[in-house]
């Protein structure tokens, strides 16, 4: 009875052990010649075996050695032999072996490879994710044997893609014929690199392949295409929520007071400073809670330039209502005094106003189209001030006065609506509105005292096409212009789509001056 069970224990044994990896190959990893170590790395990672990891690991980690003829994997004063894993007496002076740039790429390709059959999906998704722009012809035995296994979709999908890549150097047509159909299906713009040199009579000479390799390469431009009008029209909404946060200050004090403000770019430039001033607090007192303080920076930029824009109305503009020329003049000056302020008080270099973590990165949709958070958070971010805008306006007392003094300011003044008080809370609401869309735009752009003078022109252009003091027309107006300027940008290059935009408006307002939406009720200046 124990002879027997003997016998069966080490079948048992015999069964489930493993062959160590080829030692002939482990010792060409320790070779002079890079190509050497190459194809010796390649035919290592065909095996599949899990011992290999842990060869090509200690490779990467310039952890692997030379000492007696045998390569010996050295971990502090431990030693192994790499083939086996057996346990090894230290060297005293082991000969490292050299591992440049080329290796270092052979060797992530072959570790990712090998991930393909860890235990964790997490792994194997992150493997083969990977493996989508890096994989090479040697590696389809592997893909072939990974993809046979896998059981989860999204993974299979995957390598799917990646075997496809590996066979478009197969010596057989029909292998790469059955490649090149697969890979068509694919949005990925290295994907398309891959087919191209086929579409030529220099890079395939199988003409079904040459033919489906063109059809293949169509199709997936067309896809690429439609994604970047995609992208285009997504930065176009992140752009016309910025003009829409700084129009719709303007829109107010244009429709209440009559008045261009040429400094209201300036006040885009206060709420991005506050962001700014605010980072650098939070820097100094509360390091721990960086990542919070944008959302801190909310009332001090809607407020700072709250405060600015009451004392412009109060100090300045409110003794020109009624003479454009000299406001515009007045405005202007306005402007660049507070150019040179924000120079003496910031210097005059752009200052760095970094991203919170939870604004980093992006959601991918498809390879070529990625949706930055940042941008994401600032359209949202700009509805939310909509809607309170909207809630303000036509929910209380004080919206109901402006709506009044906008449709007519006499009446409103003849039933006892106090329309100077008014004007300095509406210039006040639209000034620190600014500051929050300078907020917004401190996380997509420079911050500098000049950057609000790009965004004044198109912040009065939105007011102009939108209709004078309608919220409604300055939502359609920036969004529109938004992402009518990205598209034109896209065919026609940002100086070319800027002068359409102009010339646009310029034809608009001449067929129909009142703009998108009519101005109810009777407008005195």
């Amino acid at each position: 009875m124990f002879k027997s069970l003997l016998a069966l224990l080490l079948l048992a044994c015999a069964l489930t052990a493993r062959a160590a990896p080829d030692p002939a190959l482990v010792r060409q990893l320790a070779d002079d010649d890079s190509s050497v170590k190459v194809a010796a790395i390649q035919k290592l990672t065909q095996t599949g075996d899990p011992d290999t990891v842990r060869i090509l690991q200690a490779m990467a980690d310039d952890a692997l050695a030379l000492a007696g003829g045998k390569v010996l994997i050295v971990d502090g004063d431990k030693a192994f032999d790499a083939a086996t894993g057996a346990p090894v007496k230290a060297p005293e002076n082991p000969e490292s072996i050299t591992v440049n740039n080329r290796i270092r790429g052979e060797l992530a390709n072959a570790l990712a490879a090998l991930k393909l059959f860890d235990a964790d999906p997490a792994v194997r998704l992150d493997s083969a994710q990977k493996l989508q722009s890096k994989v090479s012809a040697e590696m389809s035995p592997l893909l072939a044997k990974a993809l046979e296994k896998e059981t989860d979709a999204k993974i299979k999908a995957l390598l799917t893609l990646s075997h496809a890549q590996a066979n478009l150097a197969n010596a057989d047509p029909a292998a790469r014929l059955a490649a090149v159909r697969a890979l068509s299906g694919s949005s990925s713009p290295s994907v398309k690199s891959l087919l191209q040199p086929l579409t030529e009579k220099a890079g395939e000479a199988d003409s079904k392949v040459r033919y489906a390799a063109i059809s293949a390469v169509k199709s997936i431009d067309g896809r690429l295409s439609m994604t970047e009008n995609l992208g285009r029209v997504f930065s176009g909404l992140s752009l016309g929520s910025i003009l829409l946060l700084g129009a719709l200050g303007l829109a107010i004090t244009y429709g209440v007071m009559g008045i261009i403000n040429m400094a209201h770019g300036e006040l885009l430039m206060i709420g991005a400073y506050s962001a700014y001033a605010t980072q650098s607090l939070f820097r100094a007192y509360l390091p721990d809670a960086i990542d919070w303080y944008l959302p801190a920076a909310i009332p001090l930029a809607f407020f700072g330039a709250a405060l600015v824009g009451v004392v412009m109305e109060r100090t300045v503009i409110r003794w020109l209502y009624g003479r454009t020329l000299e406001t515009l003049l007045a405005t202007w000056g306005l402007s660049l005094i507070l150019i040179q302020a924000a120079r003496v008080l910031f210097g005059a270099q752009n200052v760095e106003v970094a991203n919170p973590s939870w604004m980093s990165g992006g959601i991918e949709l498809m390879p070529n189209l990625l949706l930055p958070w940042n941008r994401i958070i600032i359209i949202g971010f700009a509805l939310f001030v909509l809607a309170l805008m909207w809630v303000l306006m036509n929910r209380t007392r004080l919206g109901m006065f402006v709506r009044a003094v906008t449709q007519n300011r006499a009446m409103a003044g003849c039933v006892g609506v106090p329309t100077s008080r008014i004007d300095t809370l509406a210039f006040a609401l639209g000034a620190g509105i600014a500051g929050l869309g300078g907020l917004a735009l401190s996380q997509i752009s420079n911050v500098g005292p000049d950057m609000g003078q790009g965004y004044i022109v198109d912040a009065v252009m939105v007011v102009v096409l939108g209709g004078v003091g309608q919220l409604a027309g300055a939502v359609w107006a920036a969004l529109g212009l938004g992402v009518f300027a990205k598209l034109l940008e896209g065919w026609a290059g940002a100086v070319i789509a800027k002068i359409v935009v102009l010339v646009f408006i310029i034809i608009f307002i001449q067929k129909r001056p009142q703009g998108l939406f009519a101005l109810k009720g009777r407008f005195v200046d």
